[in-house]
């Protein structure tokens, strides 16, 4: 895991050390729930809500549900969809005729997580998931996959007698995304873009944590790359 995330940062440095890179800042808000039926089977739903370039309004809406199939106590498998609208800007629209204010993308997603502890007290995940994007444009549709793997280092800030239930914690995550079809209709590149977020946290109790963190969004583009700073506050349910 290691290895593989090195290759990842250093993709990352290398294709902002020969692109320009634009700089933006812009909020995002996420809820995440996980709820059991019985031992094997449960069902997974997010929702994010991302701004444009310095808070102007919204620019991402994502409704992601899932089935879940807990594999063991450590590992667990979820097939999903998800609905993406982006809402467009009018600025970005002049001049261009009559374009598209919304352009949907449509996903089916799987994905693998396993959970395990890499010392007393701190939770460490890897999911590994698989899209099929089905993407809307200006002048035509396009299909393609995307591999993405994701850690996060969960780290509570008190001493526990037992399993984490309650106090403050760290948290710690990285995910990158590689374009595995049609990369030249996109931006040219196998690599798409990585994501890396620090966050301070409160656990309510262990069906509820609220964070709130900074998450560095680097994303190769065709002409030019992007550099997006976020702060995100994000709400977590288990049940």
């Amino acid at each position: 895991m290691r290895k593989i995330t090195l290759v990842a940062l250093f993709s990352v440095f290398s294709t902002m050390l020969y692109a320009q890179t634009n700089q933006q800042n812009t909020g995002w808000f996420m809820f995440l729930n996980s709820t059991k039926f019985n031992d094997k089977w449960g069902m997974h739903f997010d929702l994010q809500v991302r701004t444009h370039d310095n808070w102007d309004g919204v620019r991402h809406l994502l409704i992601r549900p899932g089935i879940t199939y807990y594999i063991n106590k450590k590992s667990n498998a979820t097939l999903g969809y998800l609905y993406t609208p982006t809402f467009l800007q009018d600025d970005i629209l002049v001049g261009g005729g009559r374009l598209k204010t919304t352009l949907t993308e449509h996903r089916i997603w799987q994905q693998y997580i396993y959970n395990h502890q890499p010392w007393k007290g701190a939770t460490l995940s890897h999911r590994f998931r698989l899209e099929q994007r089905f993407i809307e444009r200006q002048t035509d549709d396009l299909f393609s996959q995307r591999f993405r793997y994701f850690f996060r280092l969960v780290q509570p800030l008190q001493k526990q007698a037992g399993a984490f239930e309650k106090g403050m914690f760290v948290a710690l995550q990285n995910e990158f995304f590689l374009n595995l079809q049609n990369k030249d209709e996109l931006n040219g590149s196998t690599f798409d873009q990585n994501r890396a977020y620090l966050a301070v946290g409160y656990r309510i109790s262990k069906a509820f944590d609220v964070e709130a963190g900074y998450l560095n969004q680097t994303i190769k583009g065709a002409s030019a790359n992007t550099m997006n700073n976020a702060v995100q506050l994000a709400l977590y349910t288990r049940f």
